[in-house]
C-alpha cells in the first residue's frame, strides 16, 4: 500500500494519513454536501469513519462502533445496519479495516496492482489515479448490454472491482492484506423456516418497529409514495404510531398516473399533505445536461433514463433532504427478481463484440444459482439496483426500511405462501390501519386479496401495464410502423402516462431527436469498436422517423458515448 500525494485545493476535504501504515483517507462531501469526520477513543488508538445511513443503539454509530471494536474486535461489524462503508484504524495493532455493509449498496470500487491497493466509492477517482484503468471492459460492457450491470462484483472498468458485501479487508503495516467477512449469507439461509402465523406475526411486529429507525432523526423526512403495496405498508404503520409524514408522487405530463391517484388516497386516510412532482417540457429542456450529469455521476452503471430520477430526486430535495421510500420490498419479501438477460438489435454491435453480449446470459445463469433471496439481496441489490440508488443518493438521502438486517433476516424465514402472495404485506396494514389496506393497490391488490372485485381491478391494472408497455419501451416494430401511419390520431393519448411518468419511445422520436443524432451519429460515436457504425446510422434513422422501436439500444448507446467523452477519451 502506497501513500499517494495529494494536489490541488484540500480545503473541502476530510484527510488521514498515517505513513507508518502506508494509508492515506480522503473524503469529499458526500450524500448531497455532508462531510464526514474520523471520530477516535479517548486514547486516540482507534479511528473510525463512516459514510451513509448506519444503525447501531444509538445515533451516533462511529462512536458506538469504536466502543464495540474495543470490546469485541471486528465482530463488531456484525452489529452495524443499514447502507454504509467505512474504515477502521487500529494504531495498537497496526492494521486498518476497510468495511461495506451487508448488501454493498453503498459501493466501494478495488483496484489492485504490485501490492497496492487503491479503493474508492467512485470509480472516476481510480480512473484518475490509473490512465490504463480508462478502458472499458469488453465482458462486463456485455453483461450491462444485456443484464443492465456487470454481474460478479466486477465494474465496466478493465483492472476494477467492487468489494463484496459484508466485506471486512485488513492491511496490516508489514504490507499483508487480509480478505474477510463479517457476514456471509448462509447465518441467513440456514434459519429454520416459520408456519405461516408465526410468519405473519413477526413480520407485522418486525416491521412497525424497524421503521422507527428510518423515520427518526434530526433532518425532516417525506415519504415518496406510489400506487404499490410496499409503500402502504409504511404509510399503514406510520400512521398507527401517529407520525407526521408528508407525501409526494411523481408524475408524467399526459394524465396523472396511477401512482398518483392512489397515492391521494392513501395520503388523504392517513392525515399527511400529499403534492406532485411533474416530469415534463422543462425535463425534456434540461435532458441533455441531467443525462451528462447521470452517467457521470453513476460512472457509466445508471443508462441516460436515470436522469429523469436526477430531475425529479432534485426537486424532492426542496421537500425533505431524506427521501423514504418502499423500494425493495417486493424483491424481499415476494422474491421480485427485477432483471435478467435481455436481446438487444445484434446489428447494432460489431460482429466481434456480439459474442460478448450473448455470452453474459451464461454468466447470469451461473449466478443466479442458489438461494432465490440470496441472489435477490446480495447480488441483484448492489449490481443492478445501485445504478438508480446511486443517481438518487446524489441528491438526497434514501431510506428504505425493506433492506433492514432485521427485516431481511425474517424474509428467509418466510414460508412459501408468503413468497408467492401479496396477502402478508396486505396483513400489516390491516394490523395497523384497516381502511387503507382496503384501497387497491396499482396492481388492483386489496385486503381481502381473493374477493371478486380485487381479482377484477387486478385483471384491469394488468392489461393496462402491459399496453403501455407495448406502446412504449417494448412496442414491437410492426406495430411501430401502424403507429406511424395512424400519427394523427396521436394513439399515445390513449396509453402512454397511466403506469409511468417517461415515455423515452415516443420523446427520442419527436422532442428529443435532435439531441440523439447529434450525438449518435456523431463520427466518433460510429467509430467505437463495439459499434456498427453503419447499422447505427440507419437504426437512429428509422426511430426518429417512426419506423422501427430501438428505444433500449438508444439508451445503451447514448450514455456509453457520454462516458466515453467524460471519464475515457
Amino acid at each position: 500500500m502506497l501513500e499517494p500525494t495529494l494536489q490541488g485545493d484540500t480545503s473541502s476535504l476530510c484527510t488521514y494519513a498515517n505513513r507508518e501504515l502506508g494509508i492515506l483517507f480522503v473524503c469529499g462531501p458526500v450524500d448531497a454536501g455532508q462531510l464526514p469526520n474520523f471520530a477516535w477513543n479517548k486514547a486516540r488508538t482507534i479511528g473510525c469513519l463512516i459514510s451513509g445511513d448506519a444503525f447501531i443503539a444509538s445515533s451516533d454509530a462511529q462512536a458506538d462502533l469504536i466502543d464495540l471494536y474495543e470490546e469485541l474486535g471486528l465482530s463488531a461489524l456484525e452489529r452495524l445496519n443499514g447502507w454504509f462503508s467505512g474504515v477502521l484504524v487500529d494504531l495498537q495493532h497496526r492494521q486498518a479495516i476497510l468495511f461495506n455493509d451487508r448488501y454493498a449498496l453503498r459501493r466501494i470500487y478495488i483496484h489492485e496492482e504490485n501490492c497496492r491497493v487503491l479503493f474508492s466509492t467512485e470509480a472516476k477517482s481510480l480512473l484518475a489515479a490509473i490512465p490504463k484503468a480508462r478502458e472499458l471492459d469488453p465482458r462486463s460492457l456485455g453483461e450491462w448490454l444485456s443484464c443492465g450491470c456487470a454481474l460478479a462484483n466486477k465494474s465496466l472498468f478493465r483492472g476494477v472491482s467492487l468489494l463484496p458485501p459484508g466485506s471486512a479487508w485488513v492491511f496490516s503495516a508489514n504490507g499483508v492484506l487480509t480478505k474477510k467477512n463479517y457476514f456471509t449469507a448462509d447465518s441467513w439461509e440456514n434459519q429454520p423456516p416459520l408456519s405461516p402465523s408465526e410468519f405473519s406475526d413477526q413480520l407485522g411486529e418486525t416491521f412497525c418497529r424497524v421503521l422507527d429507525r428510518y423515520t427518526n432523526g434530526s433532518r425532516p423526512v417525506a415519504m415518496s409514495l406510489t400506487g404499490g403495496l410496499d409503500s402502504r405498508m409504511i404509510m399503514a404503520c406510520a400512521h398507527a404510531n401517529g407520525r407526521r409524514l408528508p407525501c409526494y408522487t411523481f408524475n408524467g405530463s399526459y394524465r396523472d398516473c396511477v401512482d398518483v391517484r392512489i397515492a391521494r388516497k392513501v395520503a388523504a386516510a392517513c392525515s399527511q399533505p400529499h403534492q406532485t412532482i411533474s416530469v415534463g417540457k422543462e425535463f425534456l429542456v434540461q435532458f441533455p445536461r441531467l443525462a451528462e450529469e447521470t452517467v457521470q455521476i453513476t460512472d457509466g452503471a445508471m443508462d441516460v433514463s436515470g436522469a429523469a430520477e436526477l430531475y425529479v430526486n432534485r426537486l424532492a430535495r426542496r421537500i425533505a433532504p431524506v427521501r423514504l421510500t418502499g423500494n425493495y420490498g417486493s424483491e424481499i419479501l415476494r422474491r421480485h427478481v427485477a432483471f435478467k438477460p435481455r436481446a438487444l438489435t445484434a446489428k447494432m454491435f460489431s460482429p466481434e463484440f456480439n459474442s460478448y453480449i450473448v455470452a453474459a446470459a451464461r454468466t447470469y445463469s451461473e449466478q443466479a444459482q442458489g438461494n432465490p433471496l440470496s441472489f435477490i439481496a446480495f447480488k441483484q441489490v448492489p449490481w443492478y439496483h445501485y445504478a438508480r440508488f446511486a443517481v438518487e443518493q446524489s441528491q438526497i438521502t434514501v431510506r428504505s426500511p425493506f433492506l433492514d438486517n432485521e427485516l431481511v433476516s425474517l424474509a428467509f424465514q418466510a414460508p412459501a405462501e408468503a413468497r408467492e402472495s401479496p396477502v402478508f404485506s396486505l396483513g400489516v396494514g390491516v394490523a395497523s390501519s384497516p381502511g387503507l389496506s382496503r384501497i387497491p393497490t396499482d396492481r388492483g391488490f386489496s385486503y381481502s386479496a381473493h374477493r371478486i372485485t380485487n381479482q377484477l381491478h387486478q385483471s384491469v391494472e394488468e392489461f393496462l401495464t402491459k399496453a403501455e408497455y407495448a406502446y412504449d419501451y417494448g412496442m414491437p416494430n410492426w406495430l411501430a410502423r401502424v403507429d406511424r401511419a395512424l400519427q394523427p390520431l396521436r394513439l399515445e393519448r390513449l396509453f402512454l402516462g397511466r403506469q409511468k411518468f417517461c415515455h423515452f419511445r415516443t420523446w427520442y422520436k419527436h422532442e428529443l431527436a435532435g439531441y440523439v443524432r447529434e450525438i449518435l451519429l456523431d463520427p466518433r460515436s460510429r467509430s467505437r469498436p463495439y459499434v456498427n457504425g453503419k447499422c447505427l446510422e440507419t437504426s437512429v434513422n428509422a426511430h426518429v422517423s417512426g419506423h422501427r422501436n430501438y428505444t433500449v439500444e438508444i439508451h445503451k448507446l447514448l450514455s456509453l458515448e457520454l462516458l466515453h467523452r467524460a471519464l475515457l477519451d
